[in-house]
């Protein structure tokens, strides 16, 4: 049995000093977990690696955040705050950025992160990285660091999704994965079949490059579903105008 390195410190009730001893027999230690393409059996902070998300909401559900981290040894090495919903959130998001890069886990867990959001982010990926329920579980030796800003694509930018809709007016899309939603097609129902987006990362970074803003704007646009006349669409809209 595994005695307490500080016992000579450790009090005990009289009623535990008066028992007698009985040794424990099972001691076959943790249950192992995956890590990296490795069977672990955690038993310290160091222990734990891998790169994984968590999802967290703040109280009055205003707001919701998305964190990746990318550990090793115990140690955040990567961070990747992206949040929703509330405007505040962004400025806390930066402070929790450079907040958690170079902590543990455990000072991560423990740290107040600014926003509730994103505190209770930490503490769901926490539960998935230290059961071995990460994104890198079975990947030999672990994602790369910076393996967190693939999540973003080209540009740089979170995949967000944005949609509005009444019953008086029906849908409208504004933000979709492949970009800003500049127009959006309807068929002779007035249903949505197709729409034309701005890929925004792309097109500043262009701008950035020197390219003539029009030029740039052309090359960054494109169309996804049935777009054209001859797929069947009559109208096209402004989705934030009309």
């Amino acid at each position: 049995m595994r005695t307490p390195q500080n016992e000579q410190n450790m009090q005990y009730s009289r009623e535990v000093q008066e028992m007698c001893s009985v040794r424990k027999g099972p001691n076959h230690g943790p249950a192992p977990i995956p890590e990296e393409g490795r069977w672990i059996q955690a038993k310290e902070i160091k222990d734990i690696s891998g790169l994984t998300h968590g999802i967290g909401w703040c109280a009055p559900q205003q707001g919701a955040c998305k964190l990746t981290l990318n550990v090793k040894d115990g140690i955040i090495q990567e961070a990747l705050v992206e949040t929703l919903g509330c405007s505040g959130m962004t400025h806390s998001a930066a402070m929790a950025a450079e907040i958690l890069a170079g902590k543990t886990i455990l000072e991560a867990l423990n740290t107040d992160l600014v926003c509730d959001a994103i505190n209770t982010a930490m503490r769901e990926l926490f539960l998935q990285i230290v059961y071995g329920r990460t994104q890198s579980a079975f990947s030999e030796d672990g994602l790369v660091i910076g393996a967190g800003l693939e999540d973003l694509g080209k540009g740089t930018r979170s995949q967000i999704g944005t949609m509005y809709s009444t019953v008086a007016k029906g849908p409208r899309y504004l933000e979709m994965a492949e970009g800003y939603v500049t127009k959006i097609a309807l068929d002779e129902n007035d249903e949505i079949i197709g729409y034309q987006f701005c890929k925004l990362g792309v097109f500043m970074e262009m701008i950035k490059k020197g390219v003539d803003a029009n030029e740039a704007l052309a090359k960054c646009t494109g169309t996804y579903g049935r777009f054209k006349e001859e797929d069947g669409a009559v109208k096209w809209i402004d989705p934030r105008k009309e």
